[in-house]
């Protein structure tokens, strides 16, 4: 007979692991051009050009983080609804490549944030990076973003 063990009574630190999930079901390559499941559809993650104009003292309606002590580049981390950053097409998830003709992709935190604060036109070259938006894989990432040294900053 197979007894339980309260969970007081284990002498070691245990972790108990979710149930068991089978996989989804497998989808031959032919016919996944076709299947819902599945989008082809990669000019997502080509490069974009956004142009906001920012009227002095005004908020530009977006958060970033990261920067060159992360060593990942710099990020959109939040767009604010129906602000001008939204309705140019800014996403979270988006990688800041350059801004006004300034490379992005290897800069202080400060620096990108100085640059976007005083511009009055920026150009931003962006492209979408996606990742994950479900609580348990936020929790993680974040973990992570605290232990590589992500700043986040509002714009």
């Amino acid at each position: 007979m197979d007894q339980k063990i309260p969970y007081d009574d284990y002498q070691l630190p245990v972790v108990f692991l979710p149930s068991y999930e089978n996989p989804p079901a497998w989808i031959p390559p032919h016919e996944r051009i076709h299947h819902p499941d599945y989008n082809n559809e990669l000019t997502q993650f080509l490069p974009r050009t956004i142009v906001l104009k920012k009227p002095p003292g005004a908020q530009l309606g977006f958060n970033i983080r990261g920067g060159k002590a992360s060593q990942l580049g710099i990020f959109i981390s939040k767009v604010v609804p129906d602000s001008d950053a939204h309705r140019a097409g800014l996403q979270e998830g988006d990688q800041v490549l350059s801004v006004n003709d300034v490379d992005f992709q290897d800069i202080e935190h400060s620096k990108a944030v100085e640059i976007l604060k005083t511009a009055r036109e920026i150009q931003m070259r962006v492209r979408f990076f996606p990742y994950s938006k479900s609580p348990a894989e936020a929790a993680v990432r974040c973990t992570h973003l605290l232990f590589f040294g992500f700043i986040a900053t509002w714009l």
